[in-house]
This record gives C-alpha cells, sequence and structure tokens, in this order.
C-alpha cells in the first residue's frame, strides 16, 4: 500500500465474552476505561460456546448495546460475526438498531464460522460444507445492504426468503454499516469478497510479508481505491504492530487468550493504544 494513502494505524481491544468477560456489565466498564485511555475501539468475539475449560460465554449484540451505552467515540461489533448460523432479517434490525444505539460507530464483521474448537455448528444442526456456509454469507450481505437501504427487501434466494419487507429505521450511517469481511490471506474467494466491502480481518498472520501480500491484492481489486478501506490484524500482545502498519494495517487488535483474566486487559488497556 502506497504510504501516503495508508491510514493511521489505530487501536481496538478484542474481547472473548467468556469466563471473566461474560458479564456484559464488566465488559462495558472496560470498554469506558478503554475510551478514556485512549483507545479507538472495542469489538468482541461471537461464539455460542467454547472448549473446556471454559464455561460462561455472554451474547455478543447483547454486550455490544452495554458497550455503546457506556461509551461514546469507540468504534464497536463483533468480529466476527459467523453469519451462516443467524437469521440475516433478525441481524438486519439487530445492526440497524445497534447503529442507532450507539450513535453511528458499529462496525460488522464478517465471516463464515468455524466448528473447530467449540463445536457449536454440528452441535446445532448448522450447515458444516465450507462453500455452502460461504454461499449463505454472500447472500446474508446482499440482504443486509437491501435492508440498510430501507427501500423493500424483496429476496428469494438459495438459502433466504425476505418478502417484501422494509426495515426502518435505517442505521445512521450511510449507506450502511461498515463490513469488514474475516479470511485466510491466501484464499481467493475471502479477498474477494472483501474487497467488496469496507474492510479485511485476515486470521492467522504470521510474518507482515503475508498482509502486504494481501494489501497489494485488494489494492488491485478496488482499483486503488484504498483511502477510507480498512484492515485490521488481531496480533499476540508482545508483537510489534509496527511492521503490520507499513504493511497496510490500519487497526491493530491485540489478542487475548479465552478465558483471560480482567487483570491481564486492564493491564493492556492502561499501556495504551499504538503510538
Amino acid at each position: 500500500m502506497n504510504p501516503q494513502t495508508r491510514q493511521q494505524l489505530r487501536s481496538a481491544l478484542w474481547l472473548p465474552l467468556f469466563g471473566d468477560l461474560a458479564d456484559p456489565r464488566v465488559v462495558a466498564g472496560l470498554a469506558a476505561d478503554a475510551e478514556e485511555a485512549g483507545w479507538h475501539g472495542c469489538f468482541v468475539w461471537d461464539q455460542l460456546g467454547w472448549r473446556a475449560p471454559v464455561r460462561r460465554v455472554a451474547d455478543p449484540w447483547i454486550t455490544l448495546a452495554a458497550i455503546a451505552s457506556a461509551t461514546e467515540r469507540l468504534r464497536l461489533g463483533p468480529m466476527v460475526s459467523p453469519l451462516p448460523r443467524r437469521r440475516p432479517a433478525k441481524v438486519a434490525r439487530e445492526s440497524a438498531t445497534l447503529d442507532r444505539l450507539s450513535g453511528g460507530r458499529l462496525t460488522l464483521g464478517v465471516g463464515i464460522g468455524s466448528d473447530r474448537f467449540g463445536g457449536e455448528l454440528s452441535k446445532t444442526g448448522e450447515q458444516l460444507d465450507d462453500r455452502r456456509r460461504g454461499r449463505m454469507l454472500d447472500e446474508s450481505l446482499a440482504i443486509l445492504s437491501a435492508a440498510w437501504s430501507g427501500e423493500p427487501v424483496r429476496h428469494h434466494g438459495e438459502h433466504y426468503t425476505v418478502d417484501d419487507m422494509t426495515f426502518l429505521p435505517r442505521p445512521v450511517q450511510r449507506p450502511g454499516v461498515p463490513v469488514w469481511a474475516a479470511g485466510f490471506p491466501g484464499n481467493v474467494k475471502p479477498i474477494h469478497r472483501a474487497a467488496r466491502l469496507d474492510g479485511f480481518f485476515p486470521a492467522n498472520l504470521e510474518h507482515p510479508d503475508q498482509l502486504a501480500e494481501a494489501a497489494a491484492t485488494l489494492t488491485d481489486l478496488r482499483h486503488g481505491d484504498m483511502a477510507s478501506y480498512d484492515i485490521a490484524v488481531g496480533l499476540p500482545l508482545l508483537a510489534d504492530p509496527e511492521p503490520y502498519a507499513k504493511a497496510g494495517a490500519t487497526w491493530w487488535l491485540p489478542e487475548f487468550e479465552p478465558g483471560v483474566r480482567l487483570a491481564v486487559v486492564r493491564g493492556v488497556i492502561w499501556d495504551g493504544p499504538a503510538r
């Protein structure tokens, strides 16, 4: 990415809503502290469950509503929400309502989800085929875009039907809520999906060169239009975000292990955002 078009690196908490963080009041308090300490966002995991020893799990949308009510400036959102296991009409209502509650601060992270860590797809009878979930994700995104327009939605697809429904009120943000798509940097389909949206959230980065290659691909796919495009990277707590910023990242999300203790999160908050 051309350094002249690169955005300033912003910093966000990225919280797994397990254990100590399964209480929305606690997470809202952490978000308020992060805002005071100069952080730019607070994103949360969207999981139904996780492997042992995790047992307590909070709902992301209710937690995000608590965050929205406790803060004034932080961007917030699920990072990421596996849309194939959610009903798009319900997400349309939730996202518009949360965007209005927050005064236009919602970012919607999306992905196809995985059964790997908690078996949450197989245990609830959800679709297990990755390609089918990819098609479900694309269909859901089309419904959300139509719903956020405020015009009647008439969708009859392979997986979903929304027959002449209007979703009002609209989100504060226009034309709709910004959407970041997750994916592995080397996979063609996710990066093409991300190029059509507002941001990319690469998974399992091991080196800044991977990000630089993905950023170059996105720049080509978007015909150089990267001025308002976001690339968010989740990195281990001790990793230096600067090489990733030089490679094209616009957001840094320090990674917390599932079941992280409150003291660890508070320590990261008061260490402050990336400089």
